[in-house]
């Protein structure tokens, strides 16, 4: 999000200053007057600090009309291009009121990782006693205190994800009409090569700033050369291994030192000025916390950026987050969970998955020290996941690295001849998979059964999930689907909406759930779920006027969970899905071919029916027969 000079305030706020708390942390304080009543602050409709239009751009009316507004754009910026994760911003106005009174008021905010750089009213004051030495420590802890609701997080992340949205197809089509002769490739590249050289390490590497790459033709000084050796650094203080480090810094060093982009023209390099395009326009969304929804996002205008033919194009198309989230619930995902994907795409389902795990860890481990040791070892040791095109694979590690994790085993291999086995050290170990959850390429041998197949051949116990074209389940993938029933239980099957790729592919999918380890037999229940309803409406981003391409409009979120209960625990949890939509069948394990049933339709006359016949049929010839009669009367004139 590119800076744009406050009018009047010269793009500074009127009052700078850092504060240290009891702990040492420094805290900046931005504070902005306005000189006029109502001028304190301006809120949009759901109570926050309305710094962005109804078109997810910087809202500069408010922000300068606004003291609040204001010092909370300033503390977004301090977020964007500095190291300061917690700031604290101040709005002031004074005026005189009808008796000639001076009149202040005060509006005090906190912006952070942890309200995603919005802003967060801390709490009512009459002056800034507050900020002195004796009194500072306690209003950090008031701070640290602030919490914000799940329905908070929940607007406050749909809007950034569309302020996202907008802010990628911006630099999109900046890079493809301002910046010529950079291929498909080399934009995914320069991309992710930038994100990473500014990413950072604590205490030990500095992200890379703008001003330093300064477009010099000094051998070992130019722009790329300095971008790649910030890479190396990072990479290397991640504790990434070697051979990983060597494939990306191979990968991104092709693009990065290309002489086009580092030859010197107006004074800079091509590739400053995209490195500050990506800088500006994306910065701030990885470092205030929305790491999930920023790569998500960012991969799919990524995806739009490849050239592929239309058949690559539907092998990968990504899946919604949401989605992904449902697979990882379906496949019973928790902290001591072991999960794999063997078609890893931009790592997108193992991102949910880790959610997953991450969450139960805080919900079921108190000791802060063990906690910290989970974490460590859920996003270092539990995920797996295969990619086998490199262009995506370099996608997949760099979501994996926002997240924390390392990218330590996303692994650029062919999953179809993956043994199992990781090198661990000096040795082999086999990866311990407890949970499968796989969106496959559907041109692969049985729309991609195939994966699912052989990705439950190499598991013992757990659960999977898996997403995939409808007409795998009803002929496509017959062989692969007997022999999957051979070792593993068919769960359930879920019917998706038709509409859930909008924009990307058109094809009916469902989802199906297996029990791992155990053979189906034929009078196994299976529950079928038509989800064709999910309480989302959906419109084509390219298409659609709206910056809103999925809303809530029927209790999606609790349909959603109401699938996951319902499939564990069957009928008893149907309440809002209806009831000719969950049916509970079997299927023949040595046929493959019906996986896709729906509630079977009663055909059969009941006595009610037999009534209301007759009822109507008593109706029609009564009403014939008067109107028998009335035709008669007119003709004799009567």
């Amino acid at each position: 999000m590119r800076q744009r000079t406050v009018e009047g305030g010269g793009n500074r706020p009127d009052v700078k200053l850092l504060l240290r708390d009891g702990k040492l942390n420094y805290w900046p304080v931005l504070i902005e007057y306005k000189g006029y009543e109502g001028k304190l602050v301006k809120l949009n409709s759901t109570g926050q600090v309305e710094n962005l239009t109804t078109k997810d751009e910087a809202h500069y009316k408010n922000i300068n009309n606004y003291a609040v507004n204001g010092a909370v754009h300033y503390a977004n910026a301090i977020l964007h291009h500095t190291n300061y994760e917690r700031i604290i911003a101040i709005g002031i106005t004074g005026y005189k009121d009808v008796a000639g009174q001076l009149t202040l008021e005060f509006g005090v905010y906190y912006v952070g990782k942890e309200n995603h750089g919005v802003g967060q009213e801390v709490g009512r004051y009459y002056d800034l006693s507050f900020l002195k030495p004796h009194n500072f420590q306690n209003f950090v802890e008031i701070i640290e205190s602030l919490h914000l609701s799940d329905d908070e997080k929940e607007a406050i992340k749909q809007r950034r994800e569309e302020e996202i949205e907008t802010n990628l197809r911006r630099l999109n089509n900046d890079i493809y009409k301002n910046e010529k002769g950079i291929s498909e490739n080399d934009r995914v590249y320069l991309v992710a090569a930038s994100i990473i050289a500014t990413l950072g390490v604590p205490d030990k590497v500095a992200p890379l700033a703008v001003d330093e790459l300064r477009s010099s033709t000094e051998e070992g000084e130019t722009d790329g050369e300095k971008v790649l050796r910030k890479i190396k650094s990072y990479l290397s203080h991640k504790n990434i291994p070697t051979e990983k480090q060597n494939l990306i810094v191979t990968t991104l060093g092709n693009t990065l030192n290309s002489s086009n982009l580092n030859r010197v023209q107006n004074g800079e390099t091509q590739l400053k000025r995209i490195f500050t395009k990506v800088v500006d326009d994306l910065g701030i969304y990885y470092k205030i916390g929305l790491t999930t929804d920023f790569t998500g996002k960012l991969f799919n205008e990524m995806y739009s950026w490849l050239g592929f033919t239309q058949d690559k194009l539907n092998d990968v198309v990504l899946t919604p987050s949401y989605v992904a989230t449902l697979l990882a619930r379906l496949a019973r995902v928790n902290k001591d969970s072991y999960v794999w994907d063997f078609a890893t795409g931009s790592a997108g389902l193992l991102v949910a998955a880790m959610n997953e795990m991450l969450a139960d860890a805080h919900d079921s481990i108190s000791s802060p020290d063990e906690l910290q040791q989970k974490i460590l070892a859920i996003k270092a040791e539990q995920l797996l996941g295969l990619e086998i095109l490199q262009n995506i694979y370099m996608l997949a590690i760099l979501n994996m690295i926002m997240m924390g994790d390392g990218s330590s085993r996303i692994l650029n291999e062919d999953s179809l001849h993956f043994s199992g086995e990781l090198k661990i050290g000096e040795q082999n170990q086999k990866f311990p998979a407890t949970a499968f959850i796989l969106n496959p390429p559907y041109s692969a041998e049985g729309n991609g059964m195939v994966f699912v197949q052989k990705a439950l051949s190499m598991m013992s116990t757990g659960y999977a999930a898996i997403i995939i074209q409808s007409s795998a389940g009803s002929g496509k993938a017959s062989v692969y689907n007997r022999q999957i029933l051979t070792k593993n239980t068919l769960l359930a099957s879920i019917k998706m909406p038709i509409d859930l790729f909008i924009g990307k592919s058109s094809v009916q999918t469902h989802i199906y759930v297996f029990k791992v380890g155990e053979a189906h037999q034929a009078d196994d229940t299976v529950r079928f779920i038509d989800f064709s309803h999910d309480g989302y409406t959906r419109a084509n981003r390219k298409k659609s006027k709206s910056s809103v391409n999925l809303r809530d409009t029927d209790h999606a979120k609790a349909r959603y969970q109401e699938v996951v209960d319902l499939v564990r625990y069957g009928a008893r949890k149907r309440s809002l899905i209806a009831e000719q939509d969950f049916y509970e069948g079997t299927v023949d394990p040595a046929a493959g071919d019906d996986w896709n049933q729906s509630a079977p339709v009663d055909i059969k006359p009941t006595l009610e029916d037999l009534k209301k016949t007759v009822s109507d049929y008593l109706a029609w010839e009564v009403s014939n027969i008067l109107q028998g009669r009335k035709l008669e009367d007119d003709r004799l004139g009567k």
